[in-house]
């Protein structure tokens, strides 16, 4: 668990590249100067890419997003001091930390077992408590809700309306949507219990969400 002041003058780097790619919340560059990604990615011998604004496997098929991606959404969340936010989709815990980072209260859930044991391991050991659970994120977790914001960092192939129910009025949602190789971004802000307003934020590729069980 060596961070390096190596790693911090890379850290520093990557939020300028971010910055310069149009990211303007200072706190979510903070965010990303702050937090030792190299940490959440598990093949030691990616470590010295780590800070290249790439995604990397982190094992069971699955990814750690490109930091670019993270900042993007989680700027799009427009997060506040303790916030009730919901993630969909641990991963390596990377986006777990931003989030964490931006002074709101997470609780996020993951799919893969073997990546929800590692990450409810690493998380506490780098100082970041949240609310981790194992299970189906297309469910969302209805016993906590409901959610000021909600976040899902997996491609799904259609918004489910779990999350959509237990997102609070005025709250938001962050999800890729499609089937394909790439997703659309939307932004889902809910009006009423019935009514949302929906923007399209363009094309991202993200790994596909897995399916509901049940589902084909």
């Amino acid at each position: 668990m060596i961070d390096t002041y190596r790693h911090k003058g890379l850290r520093k780097k990557l939020a300028q590249v971010i910055a310069k790619k149009g990211i303007k919340n200072s706190q979510v560059l903070t965010a990303i100067e702050t937090i030792p990604r190299h940490l959440f990615i598990p093949d030691n011998a990616l470590h010295k890419y780590a800070y290249d604004d790439k995604p990397f496997p982190i094992g069971a098929g699955q990814t750690i997003s490109q930091p670019y991606t993270v900042a993007f959404q989680t700027e799009l969340l427009e997060l506040k001091s303790r916030e009730k936010v919901l993630e969909i989709g641990t991963g390596s815990g990377y986006q777990t930390a931003v989030l964490l980072e931006m002074g709101v209260k997470v609780f996020s859930i993951e799919r893969q077992k073997a990546l929800f044991d590692r990450t409810k391991e690493l998380l506490p050991q780098l100082g970041y408590i949240s609310k981790l659970f194992y299970g189906d994120g297309y469910k969302g977790l209805p016993s906590f809700a409901p959610f000021d914001k909600i976040i899902v960092t997996a491609g799904a192939p259609y918004i489910p309306e779990d999350l959509l129910n237990q997102l609070k009025v005025g709250g938001i949602l962050i999800i890729p949507v499609d089937e394909g190789e790439s997703q659309r971004m939307k932004k889902i802000v809910k009006l009423s219990d019935k009514k949302f307003e929906t923007e399209d934020l363009g094309l991202f590729r993200f790994v596909p969400l897995l399916k509901e069980k049940g589902r084909d």
